[in-house]
């Protein structure tokens, strides 16, 4: 992009943009529950709700953890199974995880209260620049501005800021910018206002332009921008994997292993998996898996076919098929050796599962 971004200007002639944001959302804003509070934890705990997550996706999960676990404590004494079983379906499960770690934390390195102020809660594990921010403003009044997908794209086209909100160095010069924005008076209204602004108003595609307040200042509208503005590099093309799920079954039990680190849904509960480089897989292959797992296969059970699914993740495509095999007998010690372990329907119904795996059992009513 090569138009010239609008001119610096001095703090005090920010003025304007505030004044304007502070008469917009009292009108416009919408009702919801963390709204009406300053307790820290609840403020934190939609903070982390609602990071890569729309708010009427985000809405029930948070009034679940909020009545399950009222408190940061009550939170933190949870087990890790059950947290995962509430977070269900929201998807990035690494932010549970780093959830139910920093309720932990805040009990036991700081008394069970909410360190005060930007600095202290950037202590906390899993809390980046934009949750402490929103939590300082929104619970204690700090000035400090806050800095996402909405505040990036209400600046850019405003200001006309051409640089690539992808790259890390592109941040600081919206930081520097957003805190020189937001009024002392108001820190937390103005940071609740400029992220609602970019919700309703000033949206992604199909932007309110022709009422909105800040129109005869706006760069991108006056110079035909609105559609180029926010600049963003395109993301990686997203690598493709092929689960072939082995539903083993025996009688009324079903085999599932707990999924171990340093992959996708870390701490969930799935079949057993034979990752192969292809959306293939023969019969022969089949067999071998589950004899691998000291299975056998029964054979007055006629064969029924793959079932296919496909889960979109940020980074990475899954395209499953699940083969239900029954077995003519229960798995021998070496299953477990693979975390493979029998349950009925109703443990199942408690395991934390991918949407995934909770779709083919609800489909297939197991």
């Amino acid at each position: 992009m090569t138009f010239s971004p609008a001119p610096s200007t001095t703090p005090d002639s920010y003025s304007w943009f505030a004044h304007a944001l502070l008469a917009w959302y009292p009108r416009h804003r919408r009702d919801l529950p963390w709204r009406h509070t300053r307790d820290p934890y609840l403020i934190w705990l939609s903070e982390v709700i609602l990071q890569q997550t729309r708010v009427k996706q985000g809405l029930p999960y948070y009034l679940t953890f909020s009545q399950n676990y009222p408190t940061v404590q009550a939170l933190a004494a949870a087990p890790p199974d059950e947290v995962l079983r509430h977070w269900q379906g929201l998807g990035y499960y690494s932010r549970a995880r780093n959830m139910h770690h920093t309720a932990q934390q805040v009990v036991s390195e700081f008394g069970g209260q909410f360190p005060g102020s930007y600095t202290e809660l950037l202590q906390l594990k899993g809390v980046g620049q934009y949750t402490a921010a929103a939590v300082a403003s929104f619970a204690y009044d700090e000035q400090v501005a806050v800095l996402d997908g909405n505040v990036f794209r209400v600046l850019a086209r405003v200001f006309g800021l051409a640089h690539d909100i992808a790259a890390p160095a592109s941040r600081r010069k919206f930081q520097q910018l957003a805190d020189q924005l937001i009024p002392a008076e108001h820190p937390a209204e103005f940071n609740q206002a400029i992220m609602e602004f970019g919700a309703l108003q000033c949206t992604p595609a199909k932007p309110d332009c022709m009422f909105c307040p800040l129109q005869s200042r706006c760069f991108a509208f006056q110079h035909g921008l609105v559609a180029e503005l926010p600049v963003k590099s395109k993301a990686k093309a997203a690598r493709i994997r092929y689960f072939h799920y082995l539903v083993l079954r025996h009688a009324d039990t079903v085999y599932l292993r707990k999924r171990g680190p340093k992959d996708i849904w870390e701490g969930l509960y799935d079949f057993a998996l034979h990752e192969t480089e292809s959306a293939d897989l023969t019969g022969a292959e089949l067999l071998a898996a589950v004899e691998q797992l000291g299975g056998r296969v029964a054979t007055d059970r006629a064969e029924e076919p793959a079932v296919a699914a496909r889960h979109v993740l940020s980074h990475q495509k899954v395209e499953a098929r699940f083969h239900e095999v029954w077995l003519a007998e229960p798995l021998p010690d070496l299953a477990s050796a693979a975390g493979l372990a029998a349950y009925q329907s109703a443990e199942i119904e408690q395991l934390p599962k991918s949407i995934l795996i909770t779709n083919y059992i609800s489909n297939k009513r197991i």
